[in-house]
């Protein structure tokens, strides 16, 4: 099973938070790790925007990547929210293993 890294800013530690827990609740995402203040700066409808974000960082499986997807656009307050996800090469066997058995549906 491959294993994904999902990259999704908010504009607040609370909301982040809140969609974060119930990701991790629901299996579409092993980990949620959260980095707050980070700092965009971006192009939105055709000015450059500068915002304090939480950045998230998504960690589940290529069979969960539809649903995580899904539920970020779903309940996310952003218009366009980022939600990237990247392919991981490699990883230490044990963690990727503990990431595939978290996001197993029951």
């Amino acid at each position: 099973m491959e294993v994904l890294v999902v990259s999704c800013t908010f504009p607040d530690r609370e909301t982040a938070e809140r969609i974060s827990r119930v990701a991790v609740e629901n299996r579409l995402a092993a980990c949620a790790t959260l980095l707050s203040d980070a700092e965009s700066i971006y192009r939105w409808k055709g000015r450059i925007e500068t915002a304090r974000e939480t950045a998230v960082t998504f960690k589940t499986t290529q069979d969960r990547l539809a649903a995580l997807q899904a539920f970020l656009l779903e309940e996310h307050p952003y218009e366009v929210p980022e939600v990237v996800a990247w392919q991981v090469s490699d990883g230490a066997p044990a963690y990727l293993a503990w990431v595939e058995q978290s996001t197993r549906q029951k």
